[in-house]
């Protein structure tokens, strides 16, 4: 898992490109990203499989700002990003949200 970042010059505005690694999604038919970026509409971001396997989706994301985010896997299984910026407590049990700084 990886988050890629790319500042607009012209716009307050980062693209961050998520990715889920194959690994995680081998046998996943969708995989959607969720967040505070989309209000936690499970329906807002799908992620395009790539032929690697892999699962990736780009978001603009405002600059200065701390987004919580997780990936829904066929609509039933939560996974964090190995690599996120930062982790902090969901409010659900005992599971963390994966934080991106842009």
């Amino acid at each position: 898992m990886s988050l890629t970042k790319k500042s607009l010059k012209s716009k307050p505005i980062t693209k961050v490109t998520f990715r889920l690694p194959a690994e995680m999604g081998r046998n996943a038919r969708k995989v959607c990203l969720v967040g505070e970026f989309n209000n936690w509409d499970t329906e807002a971001n799908p992620m395009k499989k790539l032929k690697s396997g892999e699962f990736t989706a780009t978001v603009d994301l405002g600059r200065g700002a701390k987004y919580d985010f997780r990936y829904l896997i066929d609509g039933a299984t939560w996974e964090n990003d190995g690599e996120a910026d930062e982790y902090r407590p969901s409010g659900h049990g005992n599971a963390e949200n994966s934080v991106v700084v842009v």
